[in-house]
């Protein structure tokens, strides 16, 4: 037993006279991930007066995903001008969500939030199922877009299937 009591004292580190902290390493903090020239839009209050959306995502359904669009270009300009690294969007009835894109909020981002809050909902549950466009009021908030909505998008012009039914007797 005084053997091994020996064997502890020569490892015990208060005995051998070192620290029981670890030594101050400063590591290499990594940058932030943020593009140059995109805001938080918390410091574009009262700076700018020609702060506005540039979405022509129109005529969509709210529970239909971006992913789906043709014009894919349309879905990587930015939401708004200047970019932000978030933004609120606003619905009439009190519904907020927040669309986020370090590098700018993207129409596809604001998009994406929007369909993950009505993905579940069938197009008979929403009122004004489709997405009129984006507006910014200035007087109301400074920090987020007021979402339009409409019932009845633009007549699409989907093709009629006639399809003829055959009974073998």
């Amino acid at each position: 037993m005084a053997a091994e009591a020996a064997d502890l004292t020569k490892v015990d580190s208060a005995i051998s006279g070192l620290s029981s902290s670890p030594p101050d390493k400063k590591g290499h903090r990594r940058a932030s991930s943020s593009a140059a020239g995109v805001f938080n839009i918390n410091d574009l209050v009262g700076l700018v007066q020609d702060y506005r959306p540039t979405a022509k995502a129109s005529d969509r359904k709210l529970n239909t995903s971006p992913a789906t669009l043709d014009d894919k270009e349309t879905l990587k300009k930015f939401l708004t001008t200047p970019p932000v690294k978030k933004i609120d969007l606003h619905f009439p009835l009190g519904l907020e969500v927040t669309a986020r894109n370090l590098k700018g909020v993207t129409i596809k981002d604001a998009l994406d939030a929007i369909y993950k809050q009505f993905k579940k909902k069938a197009d008979d549950e929403l009122e004004n199922p489709i997405l009129a466009g984006f507006e910014w009021d200035k007087e109301e908030s400074w920090t987020r877009l007021i979402v339009h909505q409409k019932k009845e998008g633009a007549p699409s012009g989907s093709k009629k299937k006639n399809k003829k039914e055959t009974y073998d007797d």
